[in-house]
């Protein structure tokens, strides 16, 4: 595994930037994270491709609302009747998607060789895109662990819930065990406050650095919001369809720290609220 990387490494010095979005366990809002990160970039100006690798049960089709689903998606790739640019469709919302699948098992499970090409195949597209952010299923398996060795970056999402929060710890474990050479970053989700969000994730970066010498970077949390659920009810990312909401306002954080654009702290009573969230305070907090 890890001479593959290698390989893509060194044979490939040029292209898009890679960002792996992964958890221990489902239902801690992965696909979520990855949909409406990759629309904050869209509106960056970023040409932006959103791999669904979650072969086996692919959503991101259903939380973007494009139904019906596109006709060709990896399924066609991985059999050799599509390249990847014939199967990349533009989304609603001004990014290019890889649709993947759903209820094909052997796609849950691809071989080494069919992983190595697919990751391969993915530097075809450097004249598309400036950035791919690749959704992966969730836990452990061969197919998650290669699209995480393989990216520029790492982000592990997790939820203050022990089990969601022992997941992730196995995850940064096993890909720590690999000598990654792309950085390890985590994002606490529905957390409901700053002070929950910091335990959470200094548990976690302290207990990985004194245990497994890995080191994690906090990149953020988002709020506990109702209008999430809300949104996904509606088949319609939540920046898009509450993009004043605190969930929003968190992942334009958060996309701001990875495009490391600074963020100059709001002014007024209103925005002090917003200042307490996303600003100063949020930088001393998570310092």
């Amino acid at each position: 595994m890890e001479g593959r990387v290698m390989e893509i490494n060194e044979s490939q010095t040029e292209g898009p930037r890679t960002i792996t979005i992964t958890s221990g366990k489902g239902g801690v809002g992965k696909t979520n994270l990855a949909v409406n990160l990759a629309i904050g970039f869209a509106r960056l100006g970023k040409r932006v491709l959103l791999l669904d690798a979650d072969l086996g049960i692919a959503n991101v089709t259903v939380v973007l609302g494009m139904i019906p689903p596109p006709r060709y998606n990896l399924y066609h790739f991985v059999i050799g009747d599509k390249s990847l640019k014939e199967i990349v469709v533009e989304s609603p919302y001004g990014i290019k998607i890889l649709p993947g699948t759903i209820g094909v098992s052997k796609m849950a499970n691809l071989s080494h060789k069919q992983r190595k090409v697919l990751i391969e195949s993915l530097y075809e597209l450097n004249s598309l895109v400036d950035l791919i952010i690749i959704d992966t299923a969730a836990g452990l398996s061969a197919n998650t662990l290669g699209f995480a060795l393989s990216a520029d970056e790492v982000i592990i999402i997790t939820t203050p819930e022990p089990t969601a929060i022992a997941a992730a710890y196995g995850v940064i474990k096993i890909i720590s065990n690999q000598n990654i050479e792309g950085s390890i970053k985590l994002v606490i989700n529905r957390a409901l406050n700053i002070l929950e969000g910091k335990r959470v994730a200094d548990r976690i970066v302290n207990i990985a650095g004194q245990f497994l010498s890995a080191r994690v970077e906090r990149l953020g949390y988002i709020m506990e919001d109702s209008l999430v659920g809300q949104a996904v009810q509606q088949q319609k990312p939540f920046v898009v369809s509450y993009p004043h909401s605190k969930a929003a306002e968190c992942i334009c954080h958060l996309r701001n720290r990875l495009a490391r654009i600074p963020e100059t702290p709001p002014r007024g009573i209103a925005a002090l609220i917003k200042g307490l969230l996303l600003g100063e305070d949020f930088e001393k907090e998570w310092a």
